[in-house]
């Protein structure tokens, strides 16, 4: 049961309340990473589990609990645990959403390493047989009048709702992801990137050097909307790859062409850790979202024939 040395400390503000909050990671003698709202008198844990998921339309993956408390855009956090080798945390946080600091999972990794992390056994978990999560899955979850309205922007755009996430079996043993982006905006156009994490230093170390620095990104000209109706107001340079009005450019440097569906990869891999373990499988992500990874792990665990779990160092 793998989890930290000492505490981690980290502050900075929620992308979409805009928010101060602070985040201490502490060492876990139960296995599982838990979220603790500290803002919350007697606030009980809230495991960062697939059925915990909740809201995800605001781009984002939410944990929650039946009593209400709910912690907002967990999957970098997530995604850096996983990847420092943490099975086992807890996460006290003062607020409703992690920090966003610059929105990637660098900072939270590098914080993660710096603390150390004790040896153990974690779950993997062997998928056996192919489940599809689609975007019409997705959909459905959502109400009604939102149906109605991405249906009609799809109408008028030419978009095409064929978006998909599959997990099927290997025969590597490892967790292979292939993400696939397609925009009309021409500097992103479309993007495809292949990541194998096998529990090794190389396949760690591959995703600090080559994935775990690329951020998040949204039009600029959409940023005044989105905190009219209360979400990005946390959201700038610093922390957002901004695109141009035209979306043929970027108000700030990209560290690489493709930091988009490189960024990508960072979602999948801590929306993956909500299963509670390292998935042994390949995820191919064909225009895929939060929602898609969140659905296509529920239908994984829905039938004890689709996957085995089994205890590795």
């Amino acid at each position: 049961m793998p989890t930290l040395k000492k505490e981690v400390r980290l502050s900075g503000r929620g992308i979409h309340s805009g928010c101060p909050v602070n985040v201490v990671v502490r060492p876990a003698d139960k296995r599982g990473i838990f979220f603790i709202r500290s803002d919350i008198p007697k606030s009980e844990p809230i495991a960062a589990r697939f059925d915990n998921v909740g809201d995800t339309k605001m781009r984002n993956t939410t944990v929650g609990s039946p009593s209400g408390a709910h912690v907002q855009t967990v999957e970098h956090l997530m995604a850096a645990l996983f990847m420092a080798g943490v099975d086992s945390a807890l996460v006290e946080i003062d607020g409703p959403e992690t920090p966003i600091l610059d929105g990637s999972a660098a900072l939270f990794i590098e914080a993660f390493e710096k603390a150390g992390v004790t040896s153990g056994k974690m779950k993997k978990i062997i998928v056996r047989r192919t489940v599809v999560a689609k975007a019409s899955d997705a959909r459905k979850a959502l109400p009604m009048g939102m149906r109605l309205k991405l249906w009609f922007f799809d109408l008028i755009s030419g978009r095409r709702a064929d978006g998909y996430v599959s997990l099927s079996p290997n025969d590597a043993m490892a967790l292979d992801i292939k993400a696939t982006l397609v925009y009309r905006e021409k500097i992103i156009g479309a993007q495809t990137y292949k990541y194998r994490f096998d529990g090794t230093k190389k396949s760690v170390a591959d995703f600090i050097t080559n994935i775990a620095r690329a951020r998040t990104f949204g039009k600029y000209s959409e940023w005044e909307y989105l905190k009219a109706h209360g979400m990005g107001r946390g959201a700038d340079e610093t922390n957002v790859i901004a695109l141009n009005d035209a979306g043929d450019g970027t108000l700030n440097p990209l560290i690489w062409p493709d930091e988009f569906v490189r960024h990508k990869i960072i979602d999948a891999v801590g929306d993956m850790a909500t299963a509670g373990g390292m998935i042994a499988g390949n995820l191919v992500s064909y225009k895929g979202s939060h929602a898609m990874n969140n659905i296509v792990l529920k239908k994984l665990f829905s039938d004890l024939r689709n996957y085995d779990i089994i205890d590795v160092e």
